[in-house]
């Protein structure tokens, strides 16, 4: 189970669970694994950013330190993460090698790092809760921050098909917003593409995966058989939260058939 101890340093732990952000009050029911797309398009994004030891990596908005993990693993020279929330930031901190990694407080589109400080920046389920100025804003901190060359990597939720109608856009919006109390406003994927390229960016890779965040089948190969059991007591055992879950869930499936994960990487063009 989570213990009382952990759940004090998770972030919101302050919040009422019928109130906070439903990404914390998942954390809280004791998931690590935040993204759309689970932990397979993760991977399939890091292995197309193909970071190596000669990387300094920049990792906007870490949240837990899952993903962290993951590109540590590979060694890369640096690793800093920026992270707006003190108690996501004070965790992932505890996963870093002292005297190489840092994570600093901060926000995606005021990194306060230097021009060109990375080989390789990325973010995932953060662009998603943003005005599409602030998309913006945050993609053009990317393009700074990364050397010529440099990859950029996402990993969002996306709208389908491509043609979806703004009303049908706009109900997804609400209904997304309400269930985890948080402004959802995903784009389809060509309009992810877009935002990037609108910056200076180059495509390099599009993947794509459903969105069964809270699916079953996606939970033991997100937390691990005996994680998802785990997540699944402590849902039972918190009315107020067995509720939110309910009703995320409930949305998800609702519209299932519009809404998928989906990872983009792409490179910073060199100067002519």
């Amino acid at each position: 189970m989570t213990t009382a101890h952990a759940l004090s340093d998770l972030p919101g732990a302050h919040l009422d669970p019928s109130r906070m952000p439903g990404h914390w009050l998942l954390a809280r029911m004791g998931k690590r694994v935040l993204r759309p797309g689970g932990l397979e398009l993760t991977r399939a994004m890091l292995d197309e950013l193909a970071i190596t030891e000669a990387d300094d990596v920049v990792e906007l908005a870490p949240g837990l330190g899952a993903t962290t993990r993951l590109v540590l693993e590979r060694g890369p020279a640096t690793y800093v993460g920026v992270e707006r929330d003190p108690a996501a930031a004070r965790a992932t901190s505890r996963l870093l090698r002292a005297g190489r990694d840092e994570c600093r407080e901060g926000t995606a589109s005021k990194t306060g790092l230097g021009d060109g400080a990375a080989s390789v920046v990325f973010g995932e389920a953060m662009l998603t809760m943003h005005t599409v100025d602030q998309k913006a804003a945050i993609v053009q901190e990317a393009h700074r921050v990364l050397r010529d060359g440099g990859r950029y990597g996402i990993h969002e939720l996306a709208l389908a098909p491509e043609a979806l109608p703004d009303a049908r856009k706009a109900e997804i919006e609400a209904a997304l917003s309400d269930a985890i109390h948080v402004g959802a406003r995903p784009l389809t994927t060509g309009e992810w593409r877009a935002t990037l390229e609108a910056a200076g960016f180059e495509i390099r890779a599009t993947r794509t995966a459903p969105m069964h965040l809270l699916e079953p089948a996606r939970l033991v190969a997100d937390e691990g058989l005996l994680g998802a059991l785990r997540i699944a007591v402590n849902v039972l055992r918190a009315p107020a939260a067995r509720a939110r879950v309910r009703a995320m869930r409930e949305v998800f499936r609702r519209y299932e058939g519009n809404m998928c994960a989906v990872a983009l990487v792409a490179r910073k063009r060199r100067a002519p």
